[in-house]
């Protein structure tokens, strides 16, 4: 500052400062610190589904940063991309209301389509064709699945997606979505996306602060009833109160009616005798054997049990792509053999034609089986 007055400098410092302030303060005005991370660890399940889907698609290592949750404009937004930019908007039409909003830049998209059809992700050329846009709207497409399974897992409902809409964005005067008005307030879940050493960049999810609201209140237990309870008339009767549909002549004169004793039955004597069996001879095994025959063709259910452990809430959700489980099992140690859930022999792991398969080494016996049943 000179000569008592502020530099332009000051003034747009002073400015920015005073947007930040407000932009914090409508934040706090919606949501919750807590709510915010909710909706950051609800992304993070959900993107993590996501980046599993792509690293099937692409071959590559594909890790996703822990995600920042803000709230913003499709406006503000629109000031800090870098053009072009592929958009695809996802309607959900069961579980939820609401939309969901991906967006990835074009050279990105690039290095996936190039992946999927057998490249090696090195692309020099900006522009997609037809068949490269139509292998990135895929990806996209599995990812968005993926990440509504995780979501359907996570609220313990059905969530179904509408068939996605996706574009090119070249340039800021061009709208993000026809769904959403520009000024309209909105939430932005926005994580680093990293593709072995071939993409280093951002990805987004835009969330309508109902949608988010939503969420929020599924995973906290608040969901409200959206049908309202309609409370019916009562009637009273004799100091009872009823329904009045339920109100008839007939039914006020049952109620006003002394119930009538039901008659006495007049109680015989039982004999109980002890139960005596047939001896089993031959002939009657032979027949067992016959009846066994009709069942062989019954399919039973074989699984094979690796190992188990236990963990804990916090380490579930800290699961990640490349996070190591480790089970109560040695490595030499034999496998379980299950039949319709029920433990019949041990074996060992074996490799058949590049197919895994168990070499059963051990069955159970009678008394083992009848533990395992306890």
């Amino acid at each position: 500052m000179s000569n008592g007055f502020l530099s332009q400098e000051e003034i747009d410092a002073l400015l920015n400062g005073d947007t930040e302030t407000s932009k914090e303060n409508d934040e706090s005005e919606i949501f919750t610190d807590i709510e915010k991370d909710l909706l950051g660890e609800i992304g993070n399940i959900s993107m993590g589904s996501a980046s599993t889907a792509l690293y099937q698609l692409v071959n590559q290592q594909v890790n996703i940063t822990t995600p920042v949750v803000s709230v913003t404009s499709l406006k503000d937004i629109k000031k800090e991309f870098e053009y072009p930019n592929i958009i695809l908007d996802v309607e959900y039409t069961e579980g939820i209301v609401g939309r969901n909003i991906l967006i990835m830049k074009v050279s990105d998209a690039g290095v996936i389509a190039n992946l999927m059809m057998g490249g090696d992700g090195n692309v020099q050329n900006t522009e997609l064709s037809e068949i490269e846009i139509s292998a990135v709207q895929e990806a996209m497409n599995q990812m968005i699945g993926s990440s509504a399974t995780s979501m359907a897992t996570m609220f313990a409902r059905i969530v179904n997606i509408s068939p996605p809409n996706s574009k090119i964005w070249r340039e800021v005067s061009e709208t993000i979505t026809d769904s959403l008005d520009e000024d309209e307030k909105i939430v932005r879940v926005k994580f680093n996306i990293t593709i072995g050493t071939l993409v280093d960049s951002e990805i987004m999810q835009i969330l309508p602060i109902e949608t988010a609201k939503k969420i929020v209140s599924i995973m906290m237990g608040e969901e409200k009833n959206e049908e309202p309870v309609v409370e019916k008339p009562l009637v009273e009767i004799n100091n009872y109160k009823v329904e009045e549909k339920t109100i008839s002549y007939e039914s006020q004169a049952e109620v006003q009616r002394e119930p009538e004793r039901a008659p006495q039955r007049e109680v015989k004597a039982v004999e109980v005798h002890e139960a005596k069996f047939g001896q089993l001879t031959p002939s009657r095994i032979g027949e067992a054997h016959k009846n066994i025959d009709l069942i062989l063709d019954v399919p039973l259910n074989i699984s094979v049990v690796l190992g188990r452990t236990k963990k804990s809430v916090k380490d579930i959700l800290n699961l990640s792509t490349g996070s190591l489980i480790e089970l109560d099992k040695l490595a030499e140690e034999p496998v379980e053999i299950l039949v319709n859930g029920k433990k019949i022999a041990y074996g060992e792991v074996v490799v058949v034609d590049e197919n895994f398969g168990v070499r059963i080494t051990n069955i159970v016996s009678g008394a083992d089986r009848i533990k395992s049943l306890k």
